[in-house]
């Protein structure tokens, strides 16, 4: 089987949690032929380079979001009629002007689709002034979303440039019917948003079904990343739309639909995903690094077993705020135990300010932690290094604290390290956690407090939840169990799949000729003494199949 895998962000860049899970389905499904179709976000991504690419991806082919389009391509005036009806379709679907949203969405959608298949690209025509014109008038119209009437030119502008971007993988040379996504057997979208849009664009003209994935909701972080870049109030409405009417005929094109979580799941209903499509596939994560650290259990030294460990990025969605006063309350009942803050570089802009601010105020609430550096110190702030396990290998209890949270992996990997955790109810951590740890809700510092004392008093408890945390994690987890889940997923949809004619499979008549292609042609490897022949081509008829993948 031939996978395409269109990925936006992550696999094969070398940073992202995305590339991580990636790069473990992709190693674990070594029997079939893999080609990437990657939209890199930003020259530093791009300049990170690939991770290393097992033998069976076959090809790679990338596309940059970031930078402006090299486009200069004139269309013809029967072009540009069709493009002014498509666009406009789009535009007043994304402006809510059209009752039959949806539908004017995707008629706008796949005209374009079509357009720039025949002509090459549609990147300049986007940025034209028959698209600005497009959405000034929708903007304008009666019916718009509030706020869209007042709509300066400079928003018009910076709205066209985002939706070229946003709609750039139309114009992309990636959908061959030899060497493209045409000739796959499956499209996998890592996400629901641009590099979804290759998947409908093959399922629209080749009938390759989709299968899309989310263990993040790619549709909240749209939402979230407008009002952090500082873009005004009509263009956040118009993207948001966007993205929104995206999302939904994603899910609406997609055979099967695996979100990581109920939240995400959540996320999905909401914008029109069938319930009958929605199979939940947790993330897996590689088990061996943790084994060590798992099978000891609470066999650790006293001073370890007093100690709180928090593992993640420093951002104030983590919440270290409200951690901090919560173990200045610890400190007060239980004068040693100590906490152990493992950091990792966070991802926004005033991370290094955020993790300043803690420092400051971990100084103030427990005075001693001032000689911060030492491990004799209350409050330890230490960058996280060595192997996985290390980490939660410095605490008896791990502790997470955020305010906001998706899908929790540092909470299974605290869970195969066998250690028992106090948690906030926020993103898929109970559905994570099932009974095996404490639950508390978030930014309650009182709350928090008194469930790490309670496992702190009780050292069996400690070591029961962590024991039934292991094994939960062990089940559910690991990247075994998600490589198996994707595998049969893979198999059932190229089951209920019709088959697509190929060149040479079909008579004089345009019927197919059965057994055009027999297994052994679609196997890898050389089969026999000419590199390259499928074995087939050089047996005599009615030989017996023999021997192996030479």
């Amino acid at each position: 089987m031939r996978i395409g895998l269109l990925a936006e962000g992550g696999y094969p860049y070398a940073s992202g949690e995305a590339g991580l899970w990636c790069d473990r389905l992709v190693r674990g499904l070594a029997q079939h032929v893999v080609d990437v179709y990657a939209l890199s976000r930003s020259a530093r991504q791009e300049d990170g380079g690939w991770v290393s690419l097992p033998p069976q991806v076959a090809r790679v082919r990338t596309a940059a979001l970031w930078e402006p389009a090299q486009d200069a391509r004139r269309h013809g005036r029967h072009a540009r009629r069709r493009f002014a009806t498509h666009v406009g379709q789009l535009a007043q679907a994304v402006c809510g002007t059209r009752e039959d949203a949806v539908d004017s969405f995707a008629e706008g959608l796949y005209g374009l689709a079509e357009l720039a298949r025949e002509s090459g690209g549609l990147s300049a025509a986007l940025r034209s002034e028959a698209a600005l014109r497009a959405l000034e008038s929708a903007c304008r119209a009666p019916g718009a979303r509030r706020g869209l009437h007042g709509v300066t030119v400079t928003e018009l502008l910076a709205i066209a440039d985002r939706l070229e971007r946003a709609l750039r993988p139309l114009s992309l040379d990636w959908y061959g019917e030899e060497d493209g996504l045409g000739a796959v057997d499956l499209c996998h979208a890592t996400s629901a948003g641009r590099a979804a849009l290759a998947g409908l664009v093959a399922k629209r003209f080749f009938g390759v079904p989709l299968l899309v994935t989310e263990y993040g909701v790619r549709l909240r972080a749209h939402y979230l990343a407008g009002a952090e870049a500082g873009l005004s109030a009509p263009v956040r409405t118009l993207l948001a739309s966007f993205h929104r009417l995206l999302a939904g005929e994603v899910y609406r094109q997609a055979a099967v639909i695996t979100p990581g979580n109920t939240h995400a799941r959540r996320w999905q209903e909401r914008c029109g995903a069938d319930r009958a499509k929605l199979r939940t596939v947790y993330p897996g994560i590689d088990a061996e690094p943790f084994a060590a650290v798992g099978e000891a259990g609470d066999r650790v030294d006293p001073g370890v077993a007093r100690t709180l460990v928090w593992v993640g990025h420093v951002e104030p969605a983590k919440d270290l705020i409200t951690l901090l006063h919560a173990f200045a309350r610890v400190r007060e009942r239980e004068p040693d135990v100590r906490l152990r803050i493992i950091t990792e570089p966070g991802r926004g802009r005033n991370s290094a300010a955020y993790l300043a601010h803690c420092k400051a105020l971990a100084a103030r609430l427990v005075p001693a932690s001032a000689a911060g550096s030492s491990d004799d110190a209350p409050v330890v702030f230490a960058p996280r290094s060595g192997g996985p396990a290390e980490a939660y290998a410095a605490g008896g209890v791990s502790v997470l604290s955020s305010a906001v949270e998706g899908f929790p992996a540092g909470l299974v990997e605290a869970m195969l390290c066998g250690r028992a955790t106090v948690s906030t109810d926020v993103g898929a951590v109970v559905e994570v956690i099932g009974g095996t740890g404490l639950v508390v809700p978030p930014r309650n510092a009182p709350a928090l407090a008194d469930a790490c004392l309670a496992l702190m008093r009780d050292p069996e408890r400690r070591a029961r939840l962590g024991a039934a945390a292991r094994a939960r994690a062990l089940e559910l987890f690991t990247a075994e169990q998600n490589v198996a889940a994707f595998r049969g997923i893979y198999l059932e949809l190229l089951s209920h799949t019709p088959a697509r004619r190929a060149t040479g499979a079909v008579n004089a008549a345009g019927d197919p000729v059965p057994f055009a292609h027999p297994a052994e042609d679609f196997l890898q490897g050389t089969w026999t003494g000419r590199p390259g022949t499928p074995a087939w081509a050089e047996r005599p008829v009615g030989a017996p199949v023999g021997g192996g993948r030479g």
